[in-house]
């Protein structure tokens, strides 16, 4: 039997869908061990140095810290566009926060895989200072 490779839309799925779940092992089970998550691009609260979260031990940090903490996280994806072994999904995550203070995030989200079917980078473009400014 012939196992079919996943691609970068199916890695990006399935790490939402995980998110979403509040799955953690799932979530962290769909990356390389030398990954990057830069979520957002650039210094911002969540990665002051700007240089993203490197290697399973960051990227596990990261979604102690970020992912972890949220109540609900729901992706809305409007457009993807896989190219080799990169897909861009434009959209939104709508997220509530503890308290019930709701925030949509709108941006692109793009997801690398490398050879072995794991996510390599996982890159987001946002405006932290405006989280919902799609223009």
């Amino acid at each position: 039997m012939t196992s079919v490779a996943l691609t970068a839309r199916d890695l990006a799925r399935r790490s939402q869908a995980a998110a979403g779940a509040k799955d953690r092992d799932a979530w962290l089970g769909l990356f390389a061990d030398d990954a990057v998550v830069e979520d957002p691009i650039g210094p911002s609260p969540l990665c002051p140095d700007g240089h993203g979260h490197h290697g399973a031990e960051a990227i596990a940090a990261f979604y102690d810290t970020v992912i972890g903490q949220v109540e609900q996280m729901r992706f809305e994806i409007e457009r993807s566009y896989l190219c080799g072994d990169e897909v861009a999904d434009v959209g939104s995550i709508h997220i509530t926060l503890a308290g019930g203070h709701a925030v949509q995030v709108c941006g692109v989200f793009t997801y690398r895989s490398d050879d072995s079917g794991r996510i390599a980078a996982l890159r987001a473009y946002w405006e932290f200072d405006n989280p919902g400014n799609g223009s």
